[in-house]
């Protein structure tokens, strides 16, 4: 276990430390442009599992996102997507948006069932956009659960630590995140509906 401080930069070692870990069926608490967030290999079925179990749900009916370097890589996990859409994406990443798309292929074999639709993220947050660039593929992930507590337990760095630093693998401090939820996106059948208001207004 070690706690690694991320203060407005960050260290390639650390970065290194937690691919290792992550390539390992680790799963680990990194931050974001929001909240925090356990994240696991998108391909390790162990660490997902790991990972719906730190959130009291079954792995088959759990609704996490991943977050891709890049619309690259997000275009790999969902269904080609229309010009619009990447117009979309081009002008809302990185931000604090998640983008629910129709899932390709790719991702039934993460939950191993039938899931339609995977929610992806691209972060205004160098530490973790390099995390997933070091990997070479997203990172599984889920906000830390909220259920009846105070907004800052899942920004405050120190609290987090606290409570999670036995049930994970590594904790990455990266100082006081937002408050605010990031702005959910679905985008299917052509159309885009705002289906959570976050702390960004999208641009169309």
């Amino acid at each position: 276990m070690f706690f690694p401080i991320y203060n407005n930069g960050f260290d390639d070692k650390v970065v290194r430390s937690i691919v290792n870990i992550i390539e390992n069926d680790g799963v680990v608490i990194i931050p974001t442009d929001t909240f925090y967030a356990f994240a696991c290999d998108v391909n390790s079925v162990k660490g997902a599992r790991k990972l719906a179990d730190l959130k009291g749900k079954k792995l088959e009916k759990s609704d996490f996102s991943i977050i891709c370097e890049d619309i690259s890589m997000a275009s790999s996990y969902t269904k080609p997507i229309s010009n619009e859409y990447f117009r979309l994406l081009k002008n809302n990443t990185p931000g604090a948006f998640t983008f629910v798309f129709e899932a390709s292929n790719l991702v039934p074999k993460i939950f191993q069932n039938k899931k339609k639709c995977i929610g992806i993220r691209i972060p205004y947050c160098d530490f973790t956009l390099e995390v997933v660039k070091c990997l070479g593929r997203p990172l599984l992930v889920s906000t830390i659960p909220m259920e009846d507590r105070d907004f800052e337990q899942y920004t405050d760095s120190e609290l987090i630590r606290d409570e999670w630093e036995n049930r994970v693998e590594a904790i990455v401090c990266g100082g006081d995140l937002r408050f605010e939820s990031s702005t959910v996106a679905k985008c299917v059948e052509g159309e885009i509906e705002i289906i959570r208001e976050g702390c960004q207004e999208l641009v169309l």
